[in-house]
């Protein structure tokens, strides 16, 4: 049985090409080299040494035909490869195993936009790709909902399962070490530290943040990870792009999001292996898989309680700051997040996918 992947691009980049990226290591270490189907790939990451690559290319293409045109191309270029079994991390409508990390109809319900002709497009891309695929993959119980409630996926079809995370790599500082980073990021030792991981600021909530710190006498401070916030003051502080993203979680209190939209948010289980509570809306994917005691979960959009939980949080910052940072990581994440074991799922999938094709 031979392997294929699919995904925008090999490189560092959105949780969909990391998550491609981790199955690939994942599958070398099973001694299995995949098709690896992209637009893109970054030579110098190790990853592109573990696949067979195939680019193809779209950059001639004006980017709302670039989808549709990729995955026309697929179809064929799986057939030269002679894969079996492929498994879809972007929008294809030819894998066996379709990827869902998020929908286009969910993220436009939640934004409340209507759909333009080029979100028309991509739906109709997603929805065949979801409608071929011998098993979908969902990231988060938030996408099977929406599967079936959007897509009219049969339930039957769908397989949840949450994405991995790296356990060496996320894991909390060793003693007598988050002193040390916290000076090396900027914080104080009086400040409270709300970490925002985030490259889309309105789409994560940024504004709602702000105005649930504005005329506060809590000593709240937001250290904003990614693209430049607009503005930066006394509770707004930019950290830049930080690619130890894992040392940000260790130096900081707490990993704030107020998504609008968040298929699974995968910053929040990397949050809460390192040591540090999150405090996110109830619409975020990942929040069903975070334990109670690590989690402060407050009314998506809902500016009066997002202050009540923040209150919630730092109050209980000031019992938690003499333990061990080890005491919330530990059991703080309800699934088993190693690459490893996503593998396994996924290549038991795969094989009882390849043995139905030759009954």
């Amino acid at each position: 049985m031979k392997i294929g992947l699919s995904a925008n691009a090999l490189k560092h980049g959105g949780g969909l090409e990391r998550y491609a990226m981790d199955l690939a290591r994942g599958l070398a270490a099973q001694g299995i080299e995949p098709a690896f189907f992209a637009r893109r790939f970054d030579w110098a990451l190790p990853e592109s040494r573990l696949v067979e690559a195939h680019r193809i290319n779209v950059s001639f293409l004006p980017g709302k035909l670039r989808d549709g045109w990729f995955s026309w191309r697929v179809r064929a270029a799986r057939r030269a490869a002679r894969v079996d079994v492929l498994i879809g991390c972007n929008r294809v409508d030819s894998s066996e195993i379709a990827i869902c990390g998020g929908t286009h109809r969910g993220f436009l319900r939640a934004i409340g936009r209507e759909p333009t002709r080029a979100d028309r497009w991509q739906i109709a891309l997603e929805s065949r790709q979801y409608a071929s695929a011998r098993v979908v993959i969902a990231h988060s119980d938030l996408m099977r909902d929406e599967l079936v409630d959007l897509y009219g996926i049969d339930d039957a079809k769908i397989r949840v399962l949450y994405p991995p995370v790296d356990g060496e790599r996320f894991v909390p500082a060793k003693r007598g070490a988050r002193a040390a980073l916290r000076r090396r990021f900027g914080f104080a030792d009086d400040e409270i530290v709300l970490l925002f991981p985030s490259s889309s600021h309105e789409r994560k909530g940024l504004p709602l943040i702000e105005a649930a710190l504005r005329d506060t006498s809590l000593p709240v401070v937001v250290a904003v990870a990614g693209r430049a916030p607009e503005r930066t003051g006394s509770r707004v502080r930019y950290l830049g792009y930080v690619k130890d993203i894992e040392d940000c979680y260790r130096a900081a209190d707490f990993t704030i999001l107020a998504s609008k939209y968040e298929p699974f948010g995968l910053v929040g289980i990397e949050s809460v292996m390192c040591g540090t509570p999150v405090i996110f809306p109830s619409n975020i994917g990942c929040c069903d898989a975070i334990s109670e005691h690590a989690k402060f979960v407050f009314t998506p959009g809902d500016l009066r309680n997002l202050r009540q939980v923040l209150d919630a949080a730092v109050a209980s910052h000031v019992r938690r700051i003499a333990h061990e940072r080890a005491d919330i990581a530990r059991d703080a994440v309800r699934y088993e997040t190693s690459v490893a074991s996503h593998v396994d799922a996924l290549m038991t999938l795969a094989t009882s996918i390849d043995a139905g094709k030759h009954l």
